[in-house]
């Protein structure tokens, strides 16, 4: 059975066939909604049903909470329709850029700290891979399981991708990453994937969050607001367990000099602060109310765990930040 979908407020519709999910649904009728990990972990594509009978399917607590079910809201990558629908959830405009399935060559392994490496693919020459600044690829397995990396590069820096890979216990793929991964060998790769990207056409002042290597789609993001010459005010906020967990930090200290109105501030967690900091402490979301107390007139991009942004989005919301204002990148670790 197919049903009707309409979104709001821009009016598109779409027909949901069968049983597909909602966001499914509307990708294949080449409409774009907010989304990221696809499996009901992120959050990022929770919609508000304003009309109709719905199944939720089986999202994460912490991306769907109890409040999130009362007030009528599901996750779109998730949830099926029991009839026609209308949704409230913004649609991205944005040029066509094709998805494609690729092998693609390791040009470049580079350890950046004991648990954390940075690798390089080489595209293929004779075939364009266009991409936005903070989308993620999905390497395909051999069995046909995935797991999916965001992008650390620029779109302009063509013809390789930049990832940052962090292992993880028994972690199927990122232990072969780490253990055996060679210059020179071959992967298979799906993308670009996500809605996590830099709203150009907005004039909004810019505030970035990130944890761990959640710090690699905010440096795409960055890179590429330089390529633009950017002139909105971006101030980067960058949680660290450790000073050492900050890799790459030469970076975001030289884009102070490199963008106008740029700002970055590291922050380290208070239980593991050693003598030689002498920067900010505590919670990375506390840093950001201490110096935005109100949220109203910005807009927020965040990448980093489940549990921070749904925390990080709970506080801002609640210091005005407009709910169409935060933007999020989410990354979950199991089975990596």
């Amino acid at each position: 059975m197919s049903y009707q979908v309409q979104l709001q407020p821009s009016g598109k519709t779409f027909t949901n066939q069968n049983d597909q999910t909602l966001l499914d649904a509307a990708f294949s009728a080449d409409l774009t909604v907010p989304h990221g990990c696809r499996s009901g972990v992120c959050g990022a594509c929770k919609g508000k049903i304003v009309q109709g009978r719905f199944e939720h399917g089986s999202p994460a607590a912490h991306a769907l909470s109890t409040e999130d079910r009362a007030a009528g809201k599901a996750l779109l990558c998730c949830a099926k329709p029991l009839s026609d629908l209308t949704i409230e959830i913004e649609v991205i405009e944005r040029e066509a850029i094709p998805v494609k399935e690729l092998s693609v060559r390791v040009s470049a392994l580079e350890r950046l700290t004991d648990d954390v490496i940075r690798l390089d693919l080489q595209l293929p020459a004779d075939v364009p891979f266009i991409f936005r600044a903070g989308q993620y690829i999905d390497f395909i397995l051999e069995d046909g399981e995935r797991r999916s990396f965001s992008i650390a590069n620029a779109p302009h820096q063509e013809g390789s991708l930049e990832l940052h890979i962090r292992k993880i216990p028994n972690g199927r793929f990122t232990g072969h990453v780490f253990d055996n991964l060679k210059v020179r060998d071959i992967l298979r790769i799906e993308g670009p994937l996500g809605s996590f990207c830099l709203r150009e056409k907005s004039n909004k002042p810019i505030i970035l969050l990130c944890s761990g290597t959640g710090f690699a789609p905010i440096k795409g993001i960055v890179e590429h607001a330089i390529y633009l010459g950017l002139k909105r005010p971006i101030s980067l906020y960058r949680r660290a367990r450790t000073a050492n967990g900050l890799y790459q930090n030469e970076m975001p200290q030289s884009w102070q000099s490199t963008l106008p109105d740029f700002r970055y501030i590291p922050v380290i967690s208070d239980d593991h602060v050693d003598d030689e900091w002498t920067g900010r402490t505590g919670l990375v979301t506390d840093a950001v109310l201490a110096d935005f107390p109100d949220l109203s007139g910005h807009e927020l991009y965040a990448s980093g765990t489940p549990n921070l942004l749904e925390a990080a989005r709970a506080a801002f919301l609640q210091h005005g930040l407009p709910e169409n204002a935060f933007f999020s990148d989410a990354f979950a670790f199991a089975r990596k």
